[in-house]
Formats: structure tokens, C-alpha cells, sequence
């Protein structure tokens, strides 16, 4: 008996996370080799050589066209082959036990050890001496790892190469959140609460609309947790990116408005036919609303799906009389045209230039010809408006220069 066989072939079972049948083919197809190096049969079909490992005892028995043959008696040079074709043998099934269990835990959290850069490349170290990547790309802006420092983030994708197996890790990702969420929140985990939209800007904010299948659960003070504790662990983890929590509606109004928090909305129209929503708010409010180099806005456009612009009551009345002005001059139209038109969610002329005809007869059932005859009058007013904006900001940079002398 050949336990010793036995124990080294369990021992790199489990070390490696491979199959021990792999193994012992594996050992079979080395020594078979070896037996071909010995007997100069490399290439000869004709000669048969086989080899046997018994899965229980370890015992070998090899032959050569049927005639057993002592596979101890081989010598040093094929047993350096049978060496050499274990190692790759093995290195390819460890390659592939390692791909076949990373491929399904793709989008999953890991946790590895930060190891070294290479070329702004993180190289982390995960359990069982499997190495995975973090791109450049992939890694939080202004978040720094240290060698030795642990390191959390999700699969984004494994890619099998010839020689190697690439685990793709990633924290910029907005299914990072996700699984944070489900990690720190048993309602998100357990479907109780469903994360219904989320948008991101890594390192910096991100939105989230959660809604909840039970009435009794407030989805977004759960996810917040008590005094924060819940949505502060989210925070730290990600290097203290702001997080906003509001509730799903299926009224896009309503979610829209939820979305621009902290702002406070005035008054909100949407054109379903340029996927468009104009929002007006108050002055004092117009910054909270825009954020920071836009980011609220942009982050609430992506969380909702709708294009937003913002203005102020101001510039949202000058916008009206610029359309209600425009349609002065056609023929036939009724002094709530203007607001049929509004209703629809068009509100200035180059949002009426940019919806065409089709709308008109369709929805207001106003007749072809009369139709072309206010799109072409929303065309002219809309290169007036144009030429007047652009010289009042002309005149506006003009002011700010003669500031500064």
C-alpha cells in the first residue's frame, strides 16, 4: 500500500481546491509520459503505455503493450519529465478550480489584503493565495490603499487567459452599494425593502430610491438605521461619500422632487415627448437643487431617467411669454392654447421647435397646416431668443472684465 501517495494527493486537494480525481489523472497522464521519454515512444501510436493509480491503496501498476513494467525502474531523466508535466497539470486545474468558483461569485463582496501597485494597479490578495486586480478605474478617487491594509469590494468580472485567471475587483461600481446595503440592512437583504433606482459619482455622492412591499416598514428610515448607525458603517466603508436615501414613487413628479432633495421643488412639468422635466425652484434654492458642478441634478437626472432643467420662477415666466409671444401671430389659436401646451409639458419655444408637428395633431388635435404654422413660428422666435441670450451674456462678461480693471 502507497498511503503516502494517498495523503500528498489529499494535501494538494485541499490546499489547491481541486478535485483529487483530477489529480490522480493527472499523475496517470505524467508517468505515462515519462514511461514514453524512457522507452523512446514519444510519438508512436503504435506502442501502448498505461498507467494505473488504485484510488484507495496508491498503489501503481503501469504497462507497456499490455506487459506490466516496474515504474520505479524509469530513471532520473523521464521521472524530471513526469515532474515537470505534473506541474503544469496541476497549475492548469488549479487555474481552473479557481475560475469555475470565481466566475459564480461574480458581484459579490470579497475581502483581500491590499498587496502592491503596479502601474496604479492594486494587487489584492484573496483567500487561499488567489490574487485578484483593482484597476485604476475601478478604485474610489482620493481613496488610498496601504500593502498590508484590508480591502473590500465586489467581483466585477473574471477573465480566463492562457497562462493566467484575472479576478476583477472594483468599489466604484454602483452594485458595490448595493451589496453594501444588503450586507448592512436585513430588509434589503431578506426583499423587504427593494432599492428600485441608484445613481453614483465614486468618492463623492451617491442616490438611492428605495421602496418597501410592507406598509408598516419606512424604507427610508430603515436604511438610515438608528441614528444613522446603518448608513454610517455604508459611509465609512466607502471613505465618507454622501449617501441620499429618498423613496420611490411611481409618480415620476413626485419622485423627481424626491430626487433633488435636499431641495425644495416649487413646481415640476414633464414632456413625455422629449423625456424632459422642467423643475422651478425658489432662488435661495436654486444652488441645493443644481449642487455642487451639478451634481445633484445630474445624479437625480440618472436616479429618475428624465432629463431635468432647472430654473427659477423668473426665468421660467420669461420662457412662458416668450411661447405665449410667438403664438400671437398665428391664425385660429385659442387663448388656452398656451396652456394646453404647458400641460404637455412644453414650455418654451425650443422645447416646442424641438417636439415638431406630430404632437400638436395628435394630443391637441390641431390640423396639419396650422400645426406647421406654429412650428415655424416657434422656429423664428427660437433664433430670436437665441441671439438676445447670447448678448446678454455677452454684456454680462463685458461687466465682470470692466470689474476687474
Amino acid at each position: 500500500m502507497n498511503q503516502e501517495l494517498i495523503r500528498i494527493i489529499e494535501n494538494i486537494a485541499r490546499d489547491k481546491n481541486i478535485d483529487k480525481e483530477s489529480i490522480f489523472q493527472d499523475l496517470e497522464s505524467a508517468m505515462v509520459s515519462a514511461a514514453r521519454k524512457h522507452f523512446g515512444v514519444q510519438h508512436n501510436t503504435e506502442v501502448e503505455v498505461s498507467v494505473h493509480i488504485d484510488r484507495t491503496t496508491g498503489d501503481i501498476r503501469a504497462f507497456k503493450d499490455e506487459v506490466e513494467i516496474d515504474i520505479r525502474q524509469l530513471g532520473r531523466i523521464p521521472a524530471q519529465t513526469a515532474k515537470q508535466v505534473m506541474i503544469q497539470k496541476i497549475k492548469a486545474d488549479e487555474r481552473d478550480s479557481i475560475f469555475a468558483e470565481y466566475v459564480q461569485r461574480k458581484g459579490e463582496i470579497v475581502n483581500g489584503i491590499a498587496g502592491r501597485f503596479e502601474g496604479g494597479t492594486l494587487v489584492v490578495n484573496l483567500e487561499n493565495r488567489v490574487e485578484a486586480i483593482m484597476p485604476k478605474s475601478e478604485q474610489i478617487t482620493g481613496a488610498s490603499h496601504h500593502p498590508g491594509e484590508r480591502v473590500r469590494a465586489m467581483i466585477l468580472d473574471v477573465r480566463e487567459s492562457a497562462s493566467q485567471i484575472k479576478i476583477i475587483l472594483s468599489r466604484t461600481h454602483p452594485d458595490f452599494i448595493r451589496k453594501l446595503f444588503d450586507q448592512e440592512v436585513p430588509e434589503v437583504a431578506e426583499g423587504i425593502i427593494e432599492i428600485k433606482s441608484l445613481s453614483r459619482e465614486a468618492g463623492y455622492r451617491t442616490k438611492i430610491a428605495v421602496d418597501t412591499i410592507d406598509d408598516k416598514v419606512d424604507p427610508v428610515g430603515a436604511c438610515v438605521g438608528v441614528r444613522g448607525s446603518r448608513i454610517r458603517n455604508i459611509v465609512d466603508e466607502l471613505g465618507g461619500e454622501k449617501i441620499d436615501i429618498v423613496r420611490w414613487s411611481d409618480s415620476s413628479q413626485v419622485l423627481i422632487a424626491n430626487a433633488l432633495m435636499p431641495a425644495k421643488v416649487s413646481e415640476i412639468a414633464i414632456c413625455f415627448e422629449l423625456g424632459r422635466a422642467t423643475v422651478v425652484v425658489t432662488e435661495d434654492q436654486l444652488s441645493l437643487a443644481i449642487g455642487k458642478h451639478g451634481q445633484n441634478v445630474r445624479l437625480a437626472a440618472r436616479l429618475t431617467g428624465w432629463d431635468i432643467d432647472i430654473l427659477t420662477p423668473n426665468e421660467y415666466n420669461r420662457e412662458v411669454d416668450r411661447l405665449a409671444g410667438c403664438l400671437k401671430g398665428v391664425e385660429g389659436l385659442d387663448e388656452n392654447f398656451v396652456d394646453k401646451l404647458l400641460a404637455l409639458g412644453i414650455i418654451s419655444v425650443l422645447d416646442l421647435e424641438e417636439v415638431g408637428m406630430d404632437p400638436l395633431i395628435e394630443e391637441l388635435d390641431v390640423p396639419e397646416a396650422q400645426a406647421g404654422g406654429i412650428i415655424k413660428a416657434a422656429e423664428e422666435a427660437a433664433k430670436k431668443a437665441a441671439a438676445e441670450d447670447s448678448a446678454t451674456q455677452a454684456k454680462s462678461l463685458l461687466q465682470e472684465e470692466q470689474k476687474k480693471e
